[in-house]
């Protein structure tokens, strides 16, 4: 009962979460100030990336998890007919690529050339149709024993002023000393503490790959997990690591630049002034709409929703914001124990993760939903973007093909689409 009563007050504070199906309160009266919606559309940069350009590439971006990887390098299963998202992805208008190619526990897939190699040249093709195009990496918060199968190059060691070893990378130097976070993700499959140098090494080794392929973004994960012992020394260790692949990229980049990002539940990693992200990203964080099963919603102030929270400072490029833009995508986490409830107050959605969710519901739901996202963060929080699906491992359900969402037009010649691209496409055409 006591529970209950504290929820009856929370209602009462906060009226983001007064009325289940209702708009959240309007946002106050800013007409005097400059349309945040309003900036010129531009994807030319070299060495630094104005605002106008961020938000350029952030309101076209999709997500295309291991669209560059191999298909005999992806852990699930491969992913058929990839010409098909060839094509999608030039017809719609995408340019900014996002997860594109990544390594979850799999450290060892590093040690074969032909990981990165396979990818630089699909990556070519790809630059060839449109030179604009940004494909994003993800480092995320994850490291497993397998690292240890990976010998350190020598200008891993020279980058850090240190004597070149031949030895390979330690598992046990990349783990906090404390035991914060250790086995996190099973037996010897942990969360790197970035205050660490081997880490930072590990970090830094994966940058310089991917950057040398042609990649201009990393999505670093879940960056304040990593910075479990990093936080209070003003996050000494990612300004260490940002500051390392910052400065590689500022001379080896396809445009002497590279973005980067991750999951900010606090706001932001600011450090006098100074944001250490070039953009911050975080999941959808839907909420179910009681007496309509199935359906949900965006909501202010729901959970840790990101909306309206994202920390402003001096970004990496130089300019100043007040709010620094984001993006938010539907996330993928896994199942519950409650697959099809709906929850009081729960990060799932009707018990699955957001993609997967997302994935379930009838194809003219799913296209109204788009819609309907992209319009409320316009109007809520209009520095926020929609992270498009297109592609996406989702939890394993009875009729889903190979575990992935793929936004693609459904065909006859393509049974696996779930056709969303026709109004991606649109969406994004409307928005000119």
């Amino acid at each position: 009962m006591k529970k209950h009563w504290k929820y009856l007050l929370l209602l009462l504070l906060v009226p983001g979460l007064l009325a289940c199906g209702d708009d959240p309160s309007p946002l106050p009266d800013d007409s005097d100030d400059e349309n945040p919606t309003t900036f010129e559309r531009s994807y030319a940069f070299s060495e630094s990336m104005p605002e106008n350009v961020l938000r350029s590439y952030l309101s076209r971006s999709i997500t295309m998890a291991e669209f560059l990887t191999a298909d005999e390098f992806i852990y699930d299963s491969a992913i058929p007919q990839r010409e098909d998202d060839e094509r999608m992805l030039i017809d719609m208008g995408a340019k900014f690529i996002g997860r594109s190619i990544f390594m979850w526990g799999s450290e060892n897939k590093a040690a074969n050339p032909d990981f990165f190699a396979k990818a630089k040249q699909r990556l070519e093709q790809m630059h060839a149709l449109d030179g604009d195009l940004i494909f994003q990496a993800c480092i995320f918060e994850i490291i497993t024993t397998k690292v240890n199968e990976i010998a350190v190059p020598a200008w891993v060691f020279e980058a850090f002023s240190l004597d070149v070893e031949d030895r390979m990378f330690d598992y046990s130097k990349m783990i906090n000393t404390s035991g914060k976070f250790v086995n996190q993700w099973a037996d010897g499959a942990s969360v790197p503490d970035v205050s660490r140098l081997e880490t930072r090494m590990w970090f830094y080794f994966l940058a310089k790959n991917y950057i040398d392929i042609g990649i201009e973004a990393i999505h670093w994960g879940q960056v304040e997990l990593d910075a479990m012992a990093d936080k209070n020394n003003n996050y000494e260790g990612w300004n260490d690591v940002l500051t390392r692949v910052r400065d590689y990229a500022s001379e080896n980049a396809r445009r002497k630049f590279i973005l980067s990002d991750g999951h900010v539940p606090s706001g932001g990693l600011v450090v006098d002034g100074n944001l250490l992200l070039d953009f911050h990203s975080f999941p959808l964080r839907m909420r179910e709409i009681y007496g309509k099963p199935q359906e949900a919603e965006l909501v202010l102030y729901y959970e840790d929703a990101f909306y309206r929270r994202s920390k402003g400072g001096i970004t990496p490029s130089g300019w100043e914001s007040e709010n620094l833009p984001y993006l938010v995508e539907f996330d993928n986490f896994g199942i519950s124990s409650f697959p099809g409830e709906a929850k009081l107050s729960s990060t799932w959605v009707w018990g699955y993760d957001e993609i997967t969710w997302f994935s379930l519901q009838p194809e003219d739901y799913r296209n109204e939903f788009l819609k309907y996202a992209w319009d409320w963060i316009e109007e809520y929080d209009p520095i926020g973007n929609l992270q498009m699906p297109g592609n996406r491992k989702v939890v394993p359900y009875a009729g889903s093909w190979n575990e992935r969402y793929r936004a693609n037009r459904k065909t006859a010649d393509f049974e696996h689409g779930y056709s969303q691209e026709e109004t991606i496409k649109q969406i994004w055409s409307d928005d000119e």
